[in-house]
């Protein structure tokens, strides 16, 4: 893996609170060593199939490195509980089951056909700690099965911050962190309003630069997210928190 692209020039790194990540003990090299054949193959699979939009694959793997990098600093251990938000094609879903693959991982879509896809790419793989559900993160926010049941969500294109925050912090237990792709540029304090992070039990904790090229905002859940919350499905879009 270690062929992969270059290392880009990024935004300006100087926001305050920022964190450079290489995933502290970690080089970039040594990261993309964990990602399996098998999904480099599946990728490139979805890829072709229009699933993963127009950024190389190899730069969509390094970005969902990025995840693994600054989920593995905020937790100081490897998860053993995660779910994937709108996880489409494959990113950075995939590449979190091969750096964390003794853990459990659930991909979440709405899609069919992207949803299909994974079913069948992951069927051979063997690995029981590997569920892709197809729904809707309202539904599986207040199903006992996963409410309140991860250490850790993921979300990188899932939508914006109150959307992405409503929906993730049900499913979060807590002290888990919520692990969010951030847009390029410099980091903007006023997408994650702290109150109305707390009203869903959740706090800032860190943000990331990873190799940088990408931004990631990671929150913490500090209590429990009240019962009204996610609200019915496409609400949280229609009116949503922030």
């Amino acid at each position: 893996m270690g062929e992969y692209g270059s290392r880009a020039d990024g935004p300006d790194d100087s926001s305050p609170g920022l964190r450079r990540t290489v995933a502290s003990e970690q080089t970039l090299d040594q990261l993309r060593a964990r990602v399996g054949a098998e999904v480099v193959s599946a990728l490139v699979r979805s890829a072709e199939l229009g699933f993963l939009g127009g950024m190389p694959v190899a730069e969509q793997i390094d970005h969902s490195l990025g995840f693994v990098a600054a989920t593995e600093r905020a937790l100081d251990h490897r998860p053993s509980n995660v779910v994937d938000l709108g996880t489409g094609g494959g990113v950075p879903g995939l590449v979190l089951h091969s750096c964390w693959s003794e853990g459990r991982l659930v991909l979440l879509d709405g899609n069919q056909r992207r949803t299909e896809f994974l079913s069948l790419e992951v069927e051979g793989w063997g690995s029981a700690s590997l569920e892709v559900v197809r729904g809707r993160a309202e539904e599986m926010g207040r199903d006992d099965r996963y409410r309140h049941r991860f250490e850790v969500v993921t979300a990188r294109s899932f939508g914006p911050p109150g959307v992405t925050a409503e929906c993730a912090a049900p499913l979060l237990s807590i002290g888990g962190v919520m692990v969010v792709s951030e847009p390029p540029g410099a980091f903007e304090a006023s997408r994650w309003p702290e109150d109305r992070l707390a009203e869903l039990g959740l706090s800032l904790d860190t943000r990331e630069r990873f190799d940088h090229r990408f931004g990631f905002q990671v929150l913490r859940k500090t209590s429990g997210t009240p019962d009204r919350y996610p609200r019915r499905v496409g609400i949280p879009s229609k009116r949503p928190l922030f």
